[in-house]
């Protein structure tokens, strides 16, 4: 099957980035060297085109109601305008997609899902979904997607829009033109910056990118790719699907608790999760600093110190932490008898590599 491109294909191959298959779309997986665009995202600002992204819309009366049964947190204690994170789960409490959900009223809710999850996420909402009274609409081949990220990132996109957007806050979204196109904004992102999320028609994309563009370069805006996108999220302890989140991982064992709103009327896997919460969880998901030169990467085992030979985990992402200087891992670890300061041993092509549990997120963006 050939590869979708996405509304920015042209200006994005146009800087020469190495390209990859990703999601079913051809995505660059960086445009340099993934070390300086990461530093980029840290010091100034990053632009991603991620127009890969899911894109479900559920409009009409009832709207509201009818999503809260396929998601763990509670639309209906959050205002027109906010976003809300969320977890669509399976009968058995495990995770089927995390996704964020934006409450434009009781009557009209998008959610926005990722990209690898696409065909999943529909096939478990078609299934999941009963409303005669409510429109079900999959926009994601229609619509275009940028993130702004960065300590430079509010500079620059107000600079670019004229200030329409610059008393946005975090975790609020809205609607205005850039370039004169009509379009979403959020004060989110994936990278523990500070930034937002444009969400446009394809046939606006180049235009809305050349602008911010233009206003970022003497800022020292860069174009970033997938592989600085995995190390940003990474060290801010961000969940990526098919890391620290599957099928067979709950929100409570993913330490996504916060998440999961168990006083809400129902929602699919609500009994599971009431049962885990009464019983307890046998795993749950730990940060790890390496402690011998190695990194721990998906699917490296993790064993005891005292004997390698006692398989007790495994590593679902692993990094070198580029704004830490040392490197770092995600695994999932029994729940009890490790702890903060705990060390670990990590297989790595048959050597055990020391490593110590510490607190996370790696990294928090320093305040104002």
């Amino acid at each position: 099957m050939a590869l979708k491109k996405t509304p920015l294909y042209n200006k994005i191959v146009a800087a020469d980035p190495v390209m990859v298959p990703y999601a079913g779309y051809e995505m660059a997986v960086r445009f340099g060297n993934i070390k300086d665009e990461h530093n980029a995202v840290r010091n100034a600002a990053g632009l991603f085109d991620v127009s890969h992204m899911s894109e479900f819309r559920f409009k009409g009366e009832g709207a509201l109601k009818a999503v809260n049964m396929l998601i763990s947190n509670d639309l209906s204690k959050i205002a027109d305008g906010d976003v809300q994170y969320n977890l669509m789960c399976n009968d058995k409490g495990g995770v089927v997609d995390d996704l964020l959900a934006y409450k434009i009223s009781d009557n009209e809710i998008l959610l926005v899902m990722n990209a690898a999850c696409h065909d999943g996420d529909l096939a478990h909402i078609l299934a999941n979904f009963k409303s005669d009274n409510i429109q079900f609409t999959d926009e994601t081949l229609q619509t275009g997607e940028i993130a702004l990220q960065g300590p430079k990132a509010f500079e620059i996109f107000n600079s670019a829009t004229d200030d329409e957007f610059k008393d946005l806050e975090y975790m609020k979204f809205t609607t205005g033109t850039i370039a004169g196109a009509k379009c979403l904004v959020s004060r989110t992102g994936y990278t523990g910056e500070d930034g937002y999320e444009i969400y446009f028609n394809n046939s606006d994309a180049e235009a809305i990118f050349d602008i911010i563009m233009t206003a970022g370069k003497p800022l020292g805006l860069q174009l970033i790719g997938l592989g600085a996108r995995d190390t940003l999220r990474l060290e801010a302890k961000m969940p990526l699907y098919g890391n620290e989140l599957d099928v067979d991982i709950t929100p409570f064992e993913a330490k996504l608790g916060w998440a999961v709103d168990l006083d809400k009327d129902d929602f699919i896997g609500k009994s599971a999760l009431l049962a885990q919460k009464e019983t307890g969880i046998d795993k749950k998901l730990f940060g790890l600093k390496m402690i011998d030169k190695a990194i721990g990467r998906h699917g490296y085992d993790v064993v005891s110190i005292d004997n390698p030979q006692n398989i007790i985990g495994h590593v679902t992402s692993g990094a070198p932490g580029i704004t830490l200087s040392y490197n770092i891992a995600l695994a999932y670890l029994p729940a009890k008898g490790y702890k903060i300061g705990s060390e670990v041993g990590i297989d790595i092509r048959g050597k055990i590599k020391k490593a110590v549990i510490i607190k996370t997120p790696f990294y928090k963006r320093p305040s104002k």
